[in-house]
């Protein structure tokens, strides 16, 4: 492998261009605190506004990073000026009850609006890399262990991604793939030994999957170690695409890639927005990665990575002080000074959680290993981080501590409409003239930047949906980082039923049921105040609304929907053909796949009856594969065929024909188009109006269980039991 020791990042520019850009920085120090400060009457406030807006709104059609740039300078001017405005002259609160709402609230905004500038600071320039080369001479490439971590997962989840990785070009000689079972089972360790890969256990479980892989670590020799999640499939460029950059950078450390996800979340799963609607995690391996790489910050997620081992070792190995042992790792990394990259390039596929409750346990997790960190290994402080790198990691762990100011943001205005507190000490129109152009700058802003990854208002869902579950484990961690446990997310199971999760959604149940009493409230309240304070109340009711829609969204977001296939279907349009009993073949193409069969289109019907036996050819570029199948359905052009069973080879074969081809991830990767706010607002509105069905239905079966008198057994039992 070359040891080219040129960095991995652009070059600083010239001395002759890095004059305009210090005079940029001159001016915009210079500026800024003076467009922020000056105080300003209602009405030159109102102008000041929505000139800025206009030129936002100018800017933005326009293409590129430049008009970019200048949209976030915008927008970090109304929003500082808000703030500034917030804090100099609307806190003047003269009861107890009005500070500390208004205290509380103000502490939610300050908290957003930093995590907004840190927010504009990882993602206004993406770094973009690309694969770098690997060298012709194939003698010349690194060994590579692969570490495939599994505990309680079912073999039918772990036994693709084992096919895949023994499906990486890669010599031979060079690459070792080791299953690291700390279920210590008996199936697996057969199964190891029919294919061909290490199976490798320990005599304990201490430090989860971090204590796992560390043990592999002493017991294997390869210079590079690439790491997948049981239930992430690698396809077969894997390598290929990642190694190249570790032999331009010898202190490159570690290489990242997306994870993706061929299945349903349950947001997408439960309220049918799968493949039209960026999941949640899409923002952050879609954009805010790569913004991290630009400043040498980016993050180790778990899977999907190789890290250079010698590297590894020298930092200890994978961090076992906290529960996110992945980010820990990658922060010990740049402490010690290595460097870290991302590719943008899904080079994985893996099954997301089945259930709301079990993504909710995860993100729990994710929480509270963050949370502990930050207090254990603040990214502030110490030695070793660049000032980019601090704020990146910094960013990464105040956004899991969004808990209490997103509960505030969906109480505060109930402040005002329930006891008549004052939270914001203002008149309406100076609210308006303030607040709004905040709101619309920063959504404006966030949708240019954002928009293929993650929609306007979307991000509202999510959080609230977690926002108690998260907020109880931060606090508890912010206190004593040395609580908690780790526990690993499920993977692989069926949902049987639909049914609704009250358990998971009786948070959102409560906030939603208070925010309809708001509602009650403020409408009483036009009735009597005075006018004056006619706009108080129109201001928020309409806040109160939007709680509605963003909390209906959360309680729909509960509905289970059922999970009765063991193998996901993923759309597949390739060449195929079919083999029939007597001698005929016909060429076709394939719809979809799953382990467990095929759909395909065919160019002219044909009799066949259901589970008529035949045989479908696949194709690895010019060579094909064989599978035997029998039909499931026939109807019209349109034919499901279910695989016999099948030995290792065959396996092994048909998951390089299908889930281990780059260009199935590649072509569904960030291809999201934007959409207008209006249609997401009108999206959200309409499944809130599930979760309102649902809210009252569940108040009225909680209603009729009081109301239903109690069985005679249980009424002689409370008999004999003393007053």
């Amino acid at each position: 492998m070359s040891t080219s020791t040129a960095p991995h990042r652009e070059a600083p520019p010239p001395p002759s261009h890095r004059l305009p850009r210090l005079v940029a920085w001159a001016i915009t120090l210079v500026v800024l605190p003076m467009l922020v400060i000056t105080p300003l009457t209602l009405h030159q406030q109102l102008t000041l506004s929505i000139a800025i807006f206009i030129a936002a709104l100018v800017l933005n059609r326009f293409p590129g990073r430049i008009p970019t740039l200048a949209m976030i300078f915008l927008s970090v001017i109304v929003s500082s000026r808000y703030m500034y405005w917030r804090i100099t002259e609307t806190m003047y609160m003269d009861n107890l009850l009005d500070l500390v709402l208004g205290t509380g609230l103000l502490g939610a905004e300050i908290y957003a609006f930093v995590v907004l500038l840190l927010g504009y600071i990882q993602t206004a320039w993406p770094l973009e890399r690309k694969p770098h080369p690997l060298p012709e001479d194939t003698s010349l490439w690194p060994t590579v262990d692969v570490f495939i971590p599994t505990y309680n997962e079912p073999l039918s989840v772990v036994r693709p991604t084992v096919l895949a990785a023994q499906s990486i070009d890669w010599p031979p000689e060079k690459i070792n793939i080791y299953v690291l079972d700390d279920g210590r089972r008996e199936e697996f360790r057969t199964f190891c030994e029919g294919v061909g890969v290490h199976h490798v256990t320990r005599d304990n479980n201490r430090h989860a999957k971090a204590g796992n892989i560390n043990a592999a670590l002493k017991n294997t020799s390869g210079e590079f170690i690439a790491i997948f999640d049981c239930d992430h499939t690698p396809t077969r460029s894997f390598l290929q695409i990642a190694m190249g950059w570790f032999g331009r950078d010898p202190k490159l450390g570690m290489v990242q890639t997306p994870h993706y996800f061929f299945s349903a979340d349950p947001f997408e799963k439960n309220l049918d927005t799968f493949g039209t609607v960026p999941n949640e995690g899409e923002l952050f391996y879609g954009l805010i990665q790569d913004g991290n790489d630009l400043w040498n910050a980016t993050f180790f997620c778990g899977s999907c990575a190789v890290l250079r081992r010698t590297i590894c070792e020298e930092v200890g190995g994978i961090a076992v002080e906290t529960v996110t042992e992945d980010a820990h790792t990658a922060l010990k990394i740049h402490r010690k000074g290595y460097n870290t990259a991302y590719l943008a390039l899904p080079q994985a596929a893996g099954l997301a959680t089945e259930s709301l409750s079990g993504h909710v346990g995860q993100r729990i997790r994710w929480a509270r290993g963050m949370t502990q960190i930050f207090r254990v290994d603040n990214p502030l402080f110490g030695r070793g981080l660049s000032w980019p790198q601090r704020l990146c990691y910094i960013n990464a762990m105040l956004h899991f501590l969004y808990g209490l100011p997103r509960l505030i943001y969906l109480t505060a205005p109930l402040a005002y409409l329930l006891f008549g507190a004052s939270v914001i000490h203002a008149s309406a129109p100076m609210i308006f003239a303030y607040a709004l152009p905040h709101i619309f700058h920063a959504n404006l802003t966030n949708s240019r930047i954002q928009g293929r990854f993650r929609y306007l208002f979307w991000n509202e869902v999510y959080e609230a949906v977690l926002a108690w579950y998260i907020f109880r484990p931060t606090l508890v961690a912010l206190i004593n980082p040395k609580l908690g446990s780790f526990n690993v997310t499920a993977k692989g199971g069926l949902i049987q039923e639909q049914y609704f999760d009250t358990q998971i959604a009786k948070a959102s149940l409560f906030l939603l049921a208070l925010n309809f009493i708001g509602v009650g409230f403020g409408l009483w309240r036009l009735t009597w105040v005075d006018a004056d304070n006619i706009a108080t109340v129109w201001l928020n009711l309409a806040w109160t609304f939007y709680n509605l829609m963003i909390l209906g969204a959360c309680v729909a977001a509960a509905n289970e929907s059922r999970q009765v296939r063991g193998a996901h279907r993923v759309t597949l349009k390739v060449p195929a053909t079919l083999h029939f009993a007597d001698g005929h073949s016909m060429r076709c193409h394939t719809s979809d796949f799953s382990s467990g069969g095929l759909g395909i289109e065919l160019p002219a019907e044909v009799a066949l009856a259901d589970a008529a036996p035949l045989e479908v050819s696949l194709y690895r570029g010019e060579t094909e594969h064989r599978f035997p199948a029998t039909v499931r359905f026939n109807r019209g052009k349109r034919m499901g065929l279910q695989f016999a069973p099948l030995d290792f080879a065959q396996e092994r074969a048909l998951v390089q024909c299908t889930t281990a081809r780059a260009d199935i991830w590649a072509a569904r990767w960030g291809n999201h188009p934007r959409v207008a706010a209006h249609k997401v607002i009108g999206h959200i509105a309409r499944i809130s109006l599930v979760g309102f069905r649902d809210m009252f239905a569940h108040y009225a079966r909680a209603a009729g269980r009081k109301l239903r008198p109690a069985p005679a057994a249980a009424r002689a039992v409370n008999a004999k039991e003393p007053t």
